[in-house]
């Protein structure tokens, strides 16, 4: 299961509004901006290794070499991000939900969280290759932010989907 073009559009949107709160909440400027490199696959664009079946998202991180004759800008990060969306898993938990859960919202939520995690790690308030406790710390961490940053404009819709992830009902963390 793929996104549909229509899907997509929602997909696009929804990391547009988060964008926007993420980066005021954490007070990003423009200098900083630069900072947080990443882009966004959704399934059909994937490697096999940015495949991860059970999860909503998964985060890879790529490192890079400067090309060689070419100076490397002071400050400019010599990786990025890659915020890989399974869309079957995403679109799957909307069918199961029987239309009490619906698309928007949940990729709001989505994208909310993962660029959370961006920001975090490339600030280093998270570790991008954390095990264990610390992998799910991290994890309640950047859920309670993404709860924080949702819940001011939370509609019915929205609410449903972050009842599903509160700490009462908690499901498997994103990855």
């Amino acid at each position: 299961m793929y996104f549909s073009p229509e899907q997509i559009s929602l997909t696009r949107q929804a990391f547009v509004d988060a964008e926007m709160m993420t980066r005021r909440f954490f007070s990003v400027d423009q200098d900083e901006k630069k900072l947080h490199r990443y882009d966004i696959k959704t399934r059909a664009f994937l490697e096999k290794h940015e495949i991860c079946d059970g999860t909503f998202a998964h985060l890879c991180k790529y490192e890079f070499s400067p090309q060689q004759g070419k100076d490397k800008n002071e400050g400019e990060p010599d990786f990025f991000y890659r915020i890989c969306l399974q869309d079957n898993v995403i679109l799957d938990a909307v069918k199961r939900a029987n239309s009490f859960v619906r698309l928007s919202p949940l990729l709001l939520y989505v994208a909310t969280h993962e660029l959370v995690h961006v920001i975090r790690f490339a600030r280093g308030e998270g570790n991008f290759y954390a095990v264990g406790d610390e992998k799910t710390s991290e994890e309640e961490k950047v859920h309670r932010i993404t709860r924080t940053l949702l819940k001011p404009m939370a509609d019915t819709d929205m609410n449903l989907v972050l009842d599903c992830f509160s700490d009462q009902y908690r499901v498997q963390p994103f990855q």
